[in-house]
């Protein structure tokens, strides 16, 4: 199984997916620092938010084989930079999370991933598991 670091803004579901990805309870937690397990590297919004921890972000994505850039498609806002993942050395992936929102875009999200240069887009909601079965086979071969 691939191991995969996420990367998006604050509140773009990054710690819910990973607990809906680890069969875990969706619950909603503040990621203040890096987390770690065996599959997931969780990075704080504040990384892809603030361009001084850029590095951080390229020197921890070694021991991953896949990144994931996030985008909440229920907001109308994007704070990832046009051709972001081509900063890694790696397959860059985007996430469009939060697809059942009434609020939901997918147009502008997937917009925004095609301008950051992602490979390839996955649409997924954690709580009702559209998408979900996708992302885990892609994730699994």
């Amino acid at each position: 199984m691939k191991k995969m670091m996420l990367v998006g803004t604050t509140t773009a579901g990054k710690t819910t997916l990973v607990q809906a990805l680890m069969g875990e309870e969706l619950r909603y937690q503040k990621t203040q620092a890096m987390t770690y397990n065996k599959q997931f590297l969780d990075t704080p919004g504040e990384f892809i938010e603030n361009r001084r921890f850029y590095s951080a972000l390229m020197s921890s994505s070694v021991d991953y084989d896949a990144i994931a850039v996030l985008h909440d498609c229920s907001k109308r806002q994007n704070l990832i930079p046009p051709g972001f993942a081509t900063m890694f050395n790696k397959e860059v992936i985007g996430i469009m999370t939060k697809v059942d929102s009434e609020k939901a875009n997918r147009e502008f999200s997937r917009k925004m991933l095609t301008a950051a240069k992602v490979s390839r887009i996955f649409e997924i909601s954690s709580y009702t598991g559209e998408g979900m079965d996708e992302l885990k086979a892609w994730l699994e071969s």
